[in-house]
């Protein structure tokens, strides 16, 4: 046995040290406790999977019966093949990175040993969610990290906004997650099984199905669970509120683990998901509308985070399209080349507010290049990455995407080309405000220390060459019973889509580098557009005018006051009313007076001999 127990069991203990003894520990040893067990499961991934590999097929341990009653037989099983090694790379890799910058970035906040426990913990459920065999464990992880992100999202819960953030987060997840369960129940109908081995074995020699059925509406339920976690139409408002948490946590929620698991959970179901055609096309649909929606939105956004949190949104909603066109692989790729970017992006953006003492509105930075210029240095990998730039990372995860579009459908492989010559034009407007130009900022910038640009380094030369790890060809034998066609490759969809991205940059450079007065003339003259991204299709307001304040106003006027203070509290305190003037008619008889009970008494005497002698007169 591989002991697959101890990856997810060594974040799990630092999580619960750190949890129990670090208020009265020092820092140093709250960091050695909480990057040491996460850099230790780490480090056992890697001797495993060189145990392991070339790992052909899937290996499991069986631990115990979980769950057994009839014919309901779940284990507690973990299980390995080339998709979760993938994904234990990334999520114990990045993690590792993300808890070292941490141990930089909140050293100075208040509740650290709490902070690092809740971290850990969020890796302990990441990684049950990876290895788990079944999907009632990989449920278990999945609700985990939900857990996690409300605790870490609300971190700072005296900030009513902080507060606020991951209660939404919980909530719509909450709906997302309504639907898995109703797709696991389905799944156990149809199969007789949530075991991945079982259910997919038996899922292989079905039918594809050309109209709605069964296996559709599984499908599209999973997709509910998996629009909720990894922030698709119309479950995706929570993630930009997220950036209400430190900045590490965001960087963790959207490169390595939460965002993630939607992906994952479809990848993972993608023999359910090409005998579902339907369930395919809309998995697609909602991929690049929520691509190109959230771009559009990260046009205008003037918190460095924001920008880069609807960026998170439009590069899952990319994954999406793959994984809806049958290029799992490719939406695989993708998740690692962004959680490479992605990571940076965020630890990066947290490097800048570190070294401007907390302020993240692009308006009030510019010139920052010769401030802190290893922050820049290392920015600029993400940057050239996510814009697609050749031959960086995202350059070729993207285009393996774009050219599945194209095969599936050309209409959409334009919508797609449109969207990254968007994020290209909102990443590039980020940089260019950040770092150029004259400072606008009102502290004195200075350069995060070694132990957060030194993450930074790694992540930066990941983003330059993680796009030559064979990802794709390395998963073929995870995805190959899916049977999907590969189309043709047109080195012209190529160029056209890096044309695309070198003409956002361009055209950013322009209005925010060359002729900034240009870009306030375009906000003008574009002015109901321009309003209309700024408040974010007013799609907070939509929901609160139709879902949370309805819900609010009927809870408020039918549940507590006619419900509970009408009814519930009516009853009781009625009777409580009755009872207290019966009570006051009874006092009335304890008078004290010795004379008064003892008339009291006689007059009782007298009564009880007369209905004795009425009853015998009666016979």
């Amino acid at each position: 046995m591989q002991h697959l127990w101890l990856i997810p069991i060594l974040p799990l203990a630092g999580s619960l040290i750190n949890g129990i003894f670090g208020r009265r520990a020092s820092k140093g040893v709250i960091n050695a406790v909480a990057i040491g067990s996460v850099l230790l499961s780490f480090l056992w991934v890697l001797k495993t999977l060189s145990a392991l590999m070339p790992l052909e097929t899937r290996y499991v341990e069986h631990y115990f019966t979980w769950i057994q009653s009839g014919t309901i037989d779940i284990g507690m099983d973990f299980a390995v093949d080339r998709l979760t090694a993938v994904m234990l790379l990334v999520v114990t890799g990045i993690g590792t990175l993300i808890h070292i910058y941490a141990s930089g970035y909140m050293a100075h906040e208040g509740g650290y040993y709490r902070f690092f426990s809740y971290l850990n913990l969020f890796m302990f459920f990441m990684l049950m969610l990876v290895l788990g065999g079944n999907y009632l464990l990989l449920f278990v992880g999945w609700e985990g990290v939900g857990l996690c992100s409300y605790l870490l999202i609300g971190f700072y819960f005296l900030k009513q906004s902080a507060s606020d953030a991951g209660k939404k987060a919980f909530i719509v997840n909450r709906v997302g997650d309504f639907g898995f369960s109703l797709a696991m129940f389905l799944i156990f109908v149809k199969f007789g099984s949530l075991d991945f081995g079982k259910v997919f074995e038996q899922a292989e020699h079905l039918q594809v199905e050309p109209n709605a059925g069964l296996i559709t509406g599984i499908c599209l339920l999973l997709l509910v669970g998996a629009a909720g976690k990894s922030a698709q139409i119309p479950l995706y408002v929570w993630l930009p509120d997220a950036m209400e948490g430190p900045t590490p946590v965001s960087a963790l929620i959207h490169a390595a683990t939460m965002v993630t698991a939607g992906v994952y959970m479809i990848s993972r179901s993608n023999l359910l998901f090409v005998h579902a055609p339907i369930a395919m096309n809309v998995v697609a649909c909602i991929g690049l509308a929520t691509a190109f929606l959230a771009a559009t939105i990260g046009l205008v956004q003037n918190d460095i985070k924001k920008v880069f949190a609807y960026s998170t949104v439009s590069q899952l909603g990319y994954m999406f399209l793959a994984l809806g066109c049958g290029a799992f692989g490719a939406g695989m790729f993708h998740v690692v080349t962004h959680a490479f970017f992605k990571a940076l992006l965020f630890l990066g953006a947290g490097s800048v507010i570190h070294a401007l003492e907390g302020e993240q509105d692009l308006r009030h930075m510019g010139g920052l290049i010769k401030k802190i210029p290893v922050t820049f240095a290392t920015l600029a990998c993400a940057w050239v990455a996510i814009a697609g730039v050749p031959p960086f990372s995202g350059f070729h995860s993207k285009d393996e995407i774009l050219l599945a579009a194209y095969n599936h459908a050309p209409w959409m492989y334009w919508v797609g080309v449109v969207t990254a010559g968007m994020t290209a034009f909102y990443v590039s407007r980020a940089m260019f405000l950040c770092f150029f130009g004259t400072y606008r900022g009102h502290h004195h910038p200075h350069e995060s220390p070694v132990v957060m640009t030194g993450p930074l380094a790694v992540l930066a030369l990941l983003s330059l060459g993680g796009g030559y790890l064979a990802i794709p060809k390395f998963l073929e034998p995870v995805f190959e019973a899916a049977h999907v066609a590969e189309g043709h490759h047109d080195e012209t969809l190529v160029y056209i889509s890096v044309a695309a991205g070198l003409f956002g940059i361009a055209l950013a450079y322009f209005m925010y580098v060359v002729s900034p007065a240009f870009s306030d003339a375009m906000a003008n003259a574009f002015r109901p557009i321009h309003t209309l991204l700024t408040n974010k299709y007013y799609l907070d307001e939509a929901y609160d005018a139709t879902i949370v304040s309805p819900i609010a106003e009927t809870s408020r006027v039918v549940l507590w006051r006619g419900v509970d203070a009408g009814g519930i509290d009516g009853i009781v305190n009625g009777v409580g009313h009755v009872s207290r003037q019966i009570g006051g008619y009874l006092r009335q008889l304890q008078s004290g007076g010795i004379r008064s009970y003892a008339a009291w008494v006689v007059i009782g005497a007298v009564g009880l001999l007369v209905a004795m002698g009425m009853s015998w007169g009666g016979r």
